[in-house]
């Protein structure tokens, strides 16, 4: 039982740490939120004359199905590798300007964000963390 919620308690923070210093740092193709009010998620309209270019990342963790319209990230699905005790913690289906997922595995997580480069969806970040003893 204390495993489940400090992995939580982890997958939580490494979550609020990660979005806010990529916000802090201004990383990804399309600058900062402020700037960019248009992406938030929820809020950005892709433009649906742009093609949908579709991508399989595929990782320990499973799959995640992720594609770009333009500019902006779409999380279409994940499968976790629940034969390997993967399990899916959060995932974000946009669109933004990133969309990540978070995989647990016992006291194992794993973070994948990705964006869109000229139209491509690409890995910005996997983020690996293991509880401790």
């Amino acid at each position: 039982m204390w495993v489940a919620v400090a992995l939580v308690a982890v997958t939580v923070g490494v979550v609020a740490v990660t979005r806010l210093g990529a916000t802090l740092s201004d990383r990804g193709p399309l600058g900062n939120e402020a700037v960019r009010g248009d992406l938030r998620e929820g809020a950005a309209t892709p433009d649906p004359d742009q093609p949908l270019v579709e991508r399989t990342i595929t990782e320990e963790f499973g799959e995640m199905d992720v594609a770009c319209r333009g500019e902006f990230a779409l999380g279409l699905d994940v499968r976790p590798d629940e034969e390997a005790g993967w399990r899916t913690v959060s995932y974000e289906t946009g669109p933004d300007d990133d969309v990540d997922a978070v995989f647990a595995q016992r006291d194992r997580s794993i973070e994948i964000e990705v964006y869109c480069n000229l139209g491509q969806p690409v890995v910005g970040e996997v983020e690996r963390n293991t509880l401790p003893d």
